[in-house]
């Protein structure tokens, strides 16, 4: 018996024979024979398969019997076709506590109360490249129950001549959207999906971005587990919190129809982001407050790390004896990255972004009139001082302290710390002229004529050293993410992150060390045709230039999200620059909401070299918001950007905004769309279809196959390629493949 301890492991067996079954074969229930209940009564998840290789593949599922809180028994049965006339032997290997011995057609496993009831069984000695067929049952006092039957496939061997075929999602929200993409996946002919991650989103209904409306909604069992939020002042959600918080998220998503199909249908490989743990996460911490609190929680986050691991059907990379241990220090109990070869053509590297990655560049607490790049630092940096610096003042100093004190005593009104942001080991406390006029606007406002106190003049100002202050990044607010995570301003991001990390090199550090030299060397040493990697994050710049578009002093450029790579900038570059050396490597990436092409680049580091590149395809989601509505979502609710005229339109527009010469290397963008892609890969090419699917078509479930056939027509596809070699994009236009033009910012024939 295995020790009673806080862990999970697989179960394993090994594939023998193909046999015929006679009636009661083995002493249990011919396959096939069992009732598949219609409200799936014992297996509401229903079946899963994952990790395919060569040899081996994880099945999952979990079963319920009503209240029963022990832990059951159940079978498993694999065939080579979906009648099970042909089933496979299996044997049991050393590990695990199977009562079927060699030559048995059933593996008998257990569905052990202490892990939800989930059950995980990696079949091993397969062949390669081959469709399997299983089926979990049950047997009460009563009768037989069966689960619906899975389709899985193992990967071709490492020397097959094959082409691959395979879809890569991402962002599946379930609160008042539905799976809908997935039911127009599940026609598709493919090898394997790739889930770039948030699987499940952990809160019960933000605001901010979930739609509470509508009947799907997320109920937790264990609401005193959860963590509180409120938004809007008094209007509270919940996020997941407790082991049982983060269950009810995979029970719940996974009872979606098209989601299971997805899953019976097609073998899956899944990393996670952000949201299977807390959103905008870095390690074990979170960013709900903004820097108000102390976010970081392990306990939180393993609970998380055990719930993805009870439900995902996952190969780890530790070997078959890895068993799961809550007990284990974070980020050591679980390690997610790990490859996958199928054929000569195809190596796929699964990263993870989220666990071993440093804190955001600009703190989300940051006093915004702190200055944290002074004049001369800044001219050594760049070799001349920047048009956009802006002036600064010691304000302990000038005028005997008067501004100093005035903003001291109106900082528990106005919310911000008294100290603005420095600690006593800092020495002088320069502030922003221009953040200073703003508070002390502010400060006027409730007080008198004779009580007003003067604003800064030309004349104070004139003289004065200018630099780079939190609020030049765009941080307009004492504790939010604007200006740190979103819409932060380009040149001063770039210049301050420069300096940063002269003083801590790793500031910038996303997937650790050790995760790090794993992939550089996986990526080396491969020998498929194509390096693909399964990045959970967008890799190509998204930036704005908003220069002629808004008044003073918004009319700047700015990053959108330096919650993706571009707020790990040097990192992301030296591992660009790596990766074009070995070509033909592809970037799978998922998190933006948005359909993205284009060739992240670095350089060129000498004038008249060629910049070094790399391909990225970026799909949009499969249910959550897209991008375009959640930018309008967030003007809406910006205290300032709401009254700015033209900013919503620019919003509303943000393809546009997005192709421009701000963004070189970015060929393709459609923010308005969610759904998802397919790639085909050959020897000579690399071929993605993005299927694209209008955000209504979301709105309503899809009850009958008429339904799903309507749905098909509201879909348009657009197909990328680059061919092998090349670092290039081309652009189905018709009959004919277009190539990209950056000097006219066009597809050419």
């Amino acid at each position: 018996m295995m020790r009673r301890r806080d862990f999970l492991r697989a179960t394993l067996v090994t594939a023998g024979s193909v046999v015929v079954p006679t009636a009661c074969s083995d002493g249990g229930t011919t396959p096939g024979a069992c009732n598949v209940l219609e409200d799936d009564t014992f297996f509401p998840q229903s079946v899963a398969s994952g990790d395919p290789k060569p040899d081996s593949v994880v099945l999952w599922t979990r079963l319920v019997d009503g209240d029963v809180q022990e832990d059951l028994n159940l079978a498993l049965v694999v065939a080579l076709d979906a009648e099970f006339t042909q089933l496979i032997e299996l044997n049991s290997t050393a590990t695990g506590q199977l009562a079927a011995g060699s030559g048995s057609t059933r593996a008998l496993v257990t569905a052990r109360a202490e892990y939800d009831h989930c059950v995980k069984v990696k079949v091993s000695g397969l062949s390669p490249g081959t469709t399997y067929y299983y089926q979990f049952y049950y047997t009460t006092r009563e009768r037989c129950y069966g689960s619906r039957v899975g389709r899985t496939r193992t990967a071709p061997a490492p020397d097959a001549d094959v082409p691959v075929r395979f879809a890569f999602v991402s962002c599946q929200d379930y609160i008042g959207r539905h799976y809908n993409a997935y039911a127009a996946l599940a026609k598709q002919e493919l090898d394997f999906v790739v889930h770039l991650g948030d699987y499940v989103y952990e809160t019960t209904g933000d605001p901010g971005f979930q739609e509470t409306a509508g009947e799907r909604k997320i109920a937790f069992s264990d609401v005193d587990g959860a963590l509180a939020l409120t938004a809007g002042g008094n209007e509270t959600y919940y996020a997941a919190k407790s082991l049982s918080n983060y269950r009810d998220l995979y029970k719940t998503y996974r009872t979606d129809r098209a989601l299971q199909r997805v899953h019976e249908l097609f073998p899956m490989i899944v990393v996670w982001d952000d949201h299977e743990f807390s959103d905008d996460s870095h390690g074990a911490t979170a960013s709900y407050f903004n820097g108000l609190k102390d976010e970081k929680d392990e306990g939180r986050r393993k609970a998380a790390n055990q719930a993805w691991f009870e439900y995902m059907p996952v190969d780890y990379p530790a070997g078959e004896s890895f068993q799961y241990d809550s007990t284990a220090k974070y980020p050591d109990d679980l390690t997610i990255y790990r490859d996958f070869t199928f054929g000569k053509h195809l190596h796929l590297v699964m990263t993870d972004l989220r666990s071993y990655r440093a804190d955001y560049l600009i703190p989300e607490d940051a006093f915004p009139g702190k200055v944290i790049a002074q004049q001369r630092p800044l001219e050594t940096l760049l070799g001349e001082l920047p048009t956009n610096a802006s002036p600064y003042l010691e304000i302990d100093s000038f005028k005997d302290g008067l501004y100093r004190d005035v903003l001291q005593q109106a900082a528990t009104a106005l919310g911000f710390d008294p100290s603005f942001g420095y600690t006593q080991e800092e020495g002088s406390r320069l502030i922003s002229t221009t953040f200073i006029n703003m508070l002390v606007t502010a400060i006027n406002e409730g007080r008198s004529e004779a009580e007003q106190v003067p604003l800064l003049t030309e004349s104070d100002i004139a003289g004065l050293d200018r630099g780079y202050s939190y609020l030049d990044l765009g941080k307009t607010a004492f504790y939010s993410e604007m200006g740190s995570r979103y819409v932060v301003v380009k040149d001063a991001f770039d210049a301050i992150s420069q300096l940063t990390l002269m003083d801590d090199p790793d500031r910038d550090a996303v997937m650790g060390a050790a995760q790090e030299e794993w992939f550089l060397r996986t990526m080396k040493e491969s020998k498929s045709t194509w390096k693909v990697w399964g990045n959970e994050y967008c890799l190509s710049q998204l930036a704005v230039d908003l220069t002629d578009s808004l008044p003073k002093p918004l009319n700047r450029r700015y990053y959108l999200n330096c919650d993706a790579w571009d707020g790990f900038r040097r990192r992301r570059d030296a591992l660009i620059a790596s990766l074009a050396e070995h070509g033909n490597v592809v970037a799978i990436t998922g998190d933006i909401h948005a359909f993205l092409a284009g060739t992240p680049a670095v350089g060129p580091a000498v004038e008249g070299e060629l910049p070094k590149k790399i391909v990225e395809f970026v799909g949009s989601s499969i249910s959550s918001t897209t991008l375009r509505s959640m930018l309008l979502g967030q003007v809406k609710n910006h205290p300032v950007l709401k009254d700015v005229p033209m900013v919503e339109n620019l919003a509303d527009g943000i393809d546009d905004q997005l192709i421009n010469p701000i963004n070189p290397y970015l060929y393709f963008s459609d923010a308005t769309s969610n759904g998802f892609c397919v790639a085909e890969v050959s020897e000579s090419e690399f071929v993605v279809s993005m299927h694209l699917l209008p955000e209504a078509a979301l709105a309503a479930p899809l009850y009958q196959e008429s339904d799903v056939a309507t749905l098909e027509q509201e879909i348009t596809i657009k197909r990328f390629k680059t061919k092998a070699g090349e670092a290039e994009l081309y652009m189905e236009d018709g009959d004919a493949w277009k190539k990209w033009d950056p000097a006219t910012l066009t597809w050419v024939s």
